[in-house]
């Protein structure tokens, strides 16, 4: 395996948490079984999650901006300056998997980026994406984040399909607490309130977007319901939630 550390402080934040333990829940079921799998993190930022995705197999990680590329090397990860809008510097059917973990939400052609995922997966390999979800969602959260769109899972079904996908998974994520956040970001909208949270998009000191804190016990309470949603996602896909999961699959 390439990673030399086993956690990074994101790991102890819930929603960092329940997104890995949900991802992990649908990729134990799909993925094979094997050690020696070939996995590309496309748009890796930091590296945040190329310690979980390595117990798959070997992981490298392009990232197109070089302030988190030097943190994620920093940390002893495999990954490579490059705009993942470009044809990627991969012959046709390298990866196992490919993980794009967040990150399409961020183009104006994401349909280029699935299509060339599809190029540089071997046939049979399976693409892993993670969206936000819904655009009545859409808060200030997602300008820090230079967010260019919200997904629902017919739209991201449909663009996996047109690049030639087989969908085997997709999922809302985050359904327990979608009341909540919906009813809080609605308020947050009438009212104006942002949470003043640093971003590399805004700040050049940055190399991410800051998580936005939650107290010990807020932060353990929505921890533990991450936990039982990932047991539930593991054998059924959530109706409704404020982020996806999908997994495609090459032909072959």
């Amino acid at each position: 395996m390439n990673v030399m550390i086993e956690t990074i402080p994101e790991d102890s934040h819930w929603w960092f948490s329940s997104r890995t333990r949900a991802l992990n829940a649908v990729m134990q079921s799909i993925l094979p079984q094997k050690p020696d799998l070939q996995l590309l993190d496309v748009g890796c930022g930091a590296g945040n999650m190329i310690h979980h995705l390595s117990k798959y197999g070997q992981v490298r990680g392009l990232e197109i901006d070089p302030r988190p590329v030097k943190m994620a090397r920093q940390r002893g990860y495999n990954v490579d300056l490059f705009d993942v809008t470009k044809k990627m510097p991969f012959d046709e059917s390298t990866f196992d998997v490919i993980t794009a973990l967040d990150v399409i939400e961020h183009n104006e052609d994401d349909l280029a980026i699935l299509a060339d995922s599809y190029r540089v997966l071997k046939p049979g390999g399976h693409v892993v994406i993670t969206v936000p979800a819904f655009m009545f969602l859409w808060t200030h959260n997602d300008d820090l984040n230079a967010h260019v769109r919200r997904y629902t899972a017919d739209e991201l079904t449909a663009k996996l399909s047109k690049t030639g996908f087989n969908v085997r998974r997709v999922t809302y994520n985050n359904f327990f607490i979608f009341p909540l956040a919906a009813t809080l970001l609605t308020l947050r909208r009438s009212t104006g309130a942002k949470p003043e949270l640093a971003s590399h998009h805004v700040n050049a000191e940055e190399y991410q977007v800051e998580m936005e804190p939650a107290s010990p016990p807020v932060n353990a309470a929505l921890t533990m319901v991450g936990k039982v949603e990932a047991g539930l996602i593991r054998h059924i896909n959530l109706p409704v939630g404020t982020s996806l999961i999908a997994v495609g699959q090459k032909p072959g």
